[in-house]
């Protein structure tokens, strides 16, 4: 059996399958090497002697220079490890030939076709509130006209958060225009929004940015102008569910809003289940669908390969402006821009930011990037879009689900119960989380080290068409769902 990974020929460390003690030999597949000292699965071993100084390769490109000198065998992580991250960079254009070729897929799943031509996966009401103040007043119409409608559609969600209030400026915008793109999500056969009355979110501003032709499947609540808050907001429920009638049909995976997400990941996510999700994103747009992508902050050390990969100049040049001005975005506020990987990274093997960056972009499988758009802006052309978001789970899954992602692909490591408006499919890097945590994980990608990917990818996309046709994920057996607000401005 091997023990560890080379990710691609010429890299300089390879990565451990198991906890090694020292003095183990551990069989690469091209060398054997004996441990310096104790190193647990997902961390990286030296092939060879690295001088202080040196670039380290993996997955063909450097992720930081040396500290110290190691060993062959030797430990490689933050003891003898630094980034070489600093600032912003100006970037070239050179288009990429290692771009995915179309082959359309004939799958198919149940999904809700909706009269503007969407398709959602399921048939919803949402309620969404302007303001944290009514945030509980949601959630109690929720429940209540949830218990009356059972049966009658798929679900009644309440998305509470703490903004709407003493915001100003772009943060105020940035709180409306999210929460306007939920409002117009295919997953939602109607909308509830829910205001207190007096908040700087007032209703008629939202109302105003939501597309007229939303409008009809929007019904509006102002608490403070309400005798029973609560028995109105599910009166409106139940009008809202008499016009969402509608019934699954057969539609291709053409039809899937694919969003894809890393959070709490290892050294083994870069191996197996992000590159799993890329080929899932390939499959999704070769047959003409639309995958999104965020977490700008996690594109750092790895950017040039997806400028790369801009469908033309105009689309590289906006790939750059959203990288350079999330540098600026840290830069601005004294912090540097390699302040990732998280506590937990670096306990599942991920040294600095360009690593985990390195692995994190393969999501985004090998297809040519269509468009890009501003956070809490919704995705419009076929085939692979970049959102700006950062890097936090919470908020870039929201984003995602505002974008208009029907499916969220979420690759974990550590392991999260977090869930969002949209199913959110927690697909885990290695077999013993997905062991430990069933109540979790919906996907084992550690399969792909036993039976290879082309086994895992069939496996990966018959779950994704499942829970797109109605079968719930963990998340939502669990009722985890949430959304996250980019606070970027002052608090009044």
């Amino acid at each position: 059996m091997v023990d560890a990974v080379i990710v691609r020929a010429g890299d300089s460390v390879a990565t451990l399958l198991r906890d090694g003690d020292a003095g183990d030999r551990i069989d690469t597949g091209s060398a054997i090497l004996t441990l310096a000292s104790d190193v647990p699965r997902g961390h990286k071993i030296a092939l060879g002697a690295l001088a202080p100084g040196t670039d380290v390769l993996k997955y063909g490109y450097s992720i930081g220079r040396t500290t110290d000198a190691v060993a062959p065998g030797g430990h490689v992580h933050s003891q003898n490890l630094a980034t070489g991250l600093a600032g912003t960079l100006e970037y070239g254009f050179a288009p990429s030939a290692d771009v995915a070729v179309a082959s359309p897929s004939p799958e198919t799943f149940r999904g809700y076709p909706r009269a503007d031509g969407r398709v959602g996966t399921r048939n919803e009401i949402w309620i969404l509130p302007t303001v944290g103040c009514v945030a509980r007043t949601a959630e109690r119409i929720a429940a209540k006209a949830g218990a009356r409608l059972v049966g009658k559609i798929d679900g009644v969600h309440a998305f509470g958060h703490p903004h709407g209030c003493s915001q100003l400026g772009h943060d105020l915008d940035g709180t409306r225009q999210i929460l306007a793109s939920l409002a117009c999500h295919p997953n939602a056969g109607g909308v509830l929004i829910v205001g207190l009355g007096c908040e700087e979110n007032q209703i008629k501003a939202l109302i105003e940015a939501i597309p007229a032709w939303r409008r009809p499947a929007i019904r509006t609540l102002t608490a403070q102008l309400s005798a029973d808050e609560v028995e109105e907001g599910m009166a409106l429920v139940e009008e809202l569910a008499g016009l969402a009638v509608c019934e699954r049909q057969d539609v291709g995976i053409d039809r899937l809003v694919l969003g894809v997400k890393c959070g709490g990941s290892d050294g083994l996510s870069g191996l197996t289940a992000n590159p799993l999700v890329g080929r899932m994103s390939d499959r999704i747009v070769d047959a003409g669908g639309r995958v999104v992508f965020t977490e700008i902050p996690e594109m750092f050390g790895a950017e040039q390969i997806l400028m790369n990969r801009a469908a033309n100049v105009e689309i590289f040049d906006r790939i750059v402006g959203v990288v350079n001005g999330f540098k600026q975005y840290f830069i601005d506020h004294g912090e540097p821009v390699s302040e990732n990987p998280s506590p937990g990274n670096v306990a599942g093997g991920i040294t600095t930011l360009e690593e985990k960056s390195l692995g994190a972009v393969q999501k985004a499988g090998r297809s040519a990037i269509a468009d890009v758009v501003g956070y809490g802006g919704r995705v419009a052309v076929d085939g692979l879009t970049m959102l700006e978001a950062p890097g936090n789970d919470a908020v870039s899954s929201t984003a995602l689900a505002a974008a208009g992602a029907t499916v969220i692909l979420f690759t974990t490591g550590r392991g999260t119960p977090l869930g969002f408006p949209v199913p959110t499919i927690k697909i885990a890097s290695n077999s013993d989380l997905a062991q430990r945590k069933p109540g979790w994980i919906d996907f084992d990608a550690g399969q792909v080290l036993d039976q290879g990917f082309a086994t895992a990818e069939t496996a990966l996309l018959n779950c994704i068409r499942a829970i797109a046709s109605g079968k719930e994920t963990a998340a939502e057996r669990n009722g985890e769902r949430e959304i996250a607000i980019w606070k970027r401005g002052v608090t009044l």
